[in-house]
């Protein structure tokens, strides 16, 4: 018996030390698993520290990046070329060769003048023909009766060496003025594109015009009418009411300056307070400036903000929410405000005195209108109660600043500004059409082109090319313009410094 107790004891303990030795090497398995699992930790927060490390290195570059390029406008870089031509001048690809013309270089001017429909001799002016000696030979396109005609003038000199210009020409072009107004014309007011006009032109006149040849006439009437566009900012400055508007473009915005005696539409600027000031600084415009509530029109003397703005905003919430009575009577109230204050504009009888009195009686029932929600300091639970309280707090902000009503106590002034907003329309269409200039140098001619020909519109009696050319043609003769005699007329003296150079300097292509 005792045996046998002996016996199962030893094999007891002999299966403890097997389970022991078993779990052993199972120990032995996790400390391994463990050490690689270390290894593989190591590894990984070693890839990751050199991850950190690289990206340390790229935010230090970000950070310099950022360092050089502040104060500069997020979009500078459009004021680089970004056409197929010009990506393939940067990628440095292989430029397509033109297909060279059977003729070889330029005509010369004998074979111009046997190309010519008719001669034409011209003389200067109080000097007998018969003492003039011929200086020159000249062909120049003219449009007469409908038809393009190439006329070869023959220019004599007096004996004082007096040398007259040939009617109708800029310089020694070989294109009369008429086609550069035409070209002017159906590109940037009708907004044409280069080629469909000298497909025009040929199709009407029989001008056989290249595109090269159009954009070189209009860079040449741009250079010419220059001074013009810097004595009409000139006259903008000092003009009684002017409007003003802004939208973006394909380089920075375009920007519209209107008065009753000038139409200035500059592309290409940026839309800050510093185009402002070079248009109208604060210190010399003593007029009424008519625009939206933007940041850039605030600290002027004498202003109107624009009441189809303010309407605007009051119809889109009874928009939102249609069956909300408060919103619903506060815009029937604004525009019975609104109709009221018209009515007191154009009442003649009221004195200077009497209108005064009338605004202060608009501005009661204007607080009267938005009084118990300005006093209201409850948070607005959705967004259309926020845009209604910030409505309302516009609305009081503007009368504390007399800037609501002062076309009642100036007759001349209107209330809104869609004057300007629809002079941009066509522009806001160019950008959406990808219409527009692509350069600073295409942005400067079009603002010099389009802003005297806009002001031309306001001053001639009919806007036709007819007109038109009759008043540059007494520009050419006389050597003073329209504008500049307004200026004399005024006793206004030429800018000292260029507007245009600051807005868009020559040299930025």
């Amino acid at each position: 018996m005792d045996g046998k107790a002996t016996t199962e004891t030893g094999h007891k303990q002999s299966l403890s030390v097997s389970q022991l030795v078993e779990l052993v090497c199972e120990l032995k398995g996790t400390v391994g698993e463990l050490r690689q699992s270390v290894s593989d930790l190591k590894q990984t927060v070693r890839a990751q520290q050199q991850t950190i490390d690289e990206l340390q290195v790229e935010k230090d570059r970000l950070k310099q990046q950022l360092r050089e390029r502040d104060g500069q406008h997020p979009t500078q870089r459009l004021a680089d070329e970004y056409s197929l031509k010009a990506e393939d001048k940067r990628a440095g690809g292989q430029r397509r060769k033109k297909q060279k013309s059977p003729r070889r270089g330029r005509r010369t001017t004998e074979e111009k003048l046997a190309l010519a429909d008719r001669h034409e001799d011209v003389f200067p002016e109080d000097v007998p023909p018969d003492v003039c000696t011929l200086h020159l030979s000249r062909v120049v396109w003219r449009i007469e009766n409908g038809q393009a005609v190439l006329v070869a003038y023959h220019v004599y000199h007096g004996p004082g060496g007096e040398v007259p210009t040939i009617p109708g020409t800029l310089g020694r072009s070989e294109y009369g003025i008429e086609i550069y107004l035409a070209l002017t014309f159906t590109v940037f007011i009708t907004r044409l594109s280069m080629d469909k006009v000298c497909q025009q032109l040929e199709f009407f006149w029989g001008l056989k015009l290249a595109k090269s040849q159009a954009d070189a006439l209009l860079n040449r009437l741009a250079r010419e009418w220059e001074p013009e566009f810097d004595t009409l900012c000139t006259l903008l400055a000092n003009s009684a009411v002017v409007h003003a508007d802004e939208t973006g473009w394909s380089i920075n915005s375009v920007w519209a300056f209107l008065s009753e005696q000038v139409r200035i539409i500059v592309f290409g600027v940026h839309k800050d307070g510093a185009t402002l000031a070079t248009l109208l600084p604060k210190d010399r415009f003593g007029g009424v400036l008519v625009s939206d509530d933007a940041a850039v029109y605030r600290g002027f003397t004498l202003a109107q903000k624009c009441w189809a703005h303010l309407i605007r905003k009051a119809i889109k919430l009874t928009l939102l929410q249609p069956g909300n009575l408060e919103y619903r009577t506060f815009l029937t109230g604004l525009l019975e405000l609104y109709r009221k204050a018209c009515r007191l504009k154009q009442d003649r009888r009221l004195k200077p005195s009497t209108r005064e009195q009338k605004v202060l009686s608009l501005e009661n029932d204007l607080w009267a209108l938005c009084g118990s929600r300005f006093k209201d300091d409850t948070p607005p639970a959705t967004d259309a109660e926020r845009d209604f309280v910030n409505l309302v707090n516009e609305l009081l902000r503007l009368m504390e600043a007399e800037e609501l009503f002062t076309f009642v106590t100036h007759p001349a002034v209107p209330g809104t500004n869609n004057e300007s907003e629809r002079t941009l329309r066509d522009a806001a269409n160019d950008r959406k059409t990808g219409r527009t200039s692509k350069t600073l140098r295409g942005a400067r001619r079009r603002t010099v082109l389009t802003s005297v020909l806009e002001s031309l519109r306001l001053s001639l009696p009919s806007f036709t090319l007819a007109h038109v050319l009759e008043e540059v043609t007494t520009w050419l003769t006389s050597g003073r313009s329209r504008f500049r005699q307004l200026l004399e007329a005024h006793n206004l003296p030429p800018p000292e410094h260029s507007p245009l150079d600051a807005l868009l300097p020559a040299t930025a292509d």
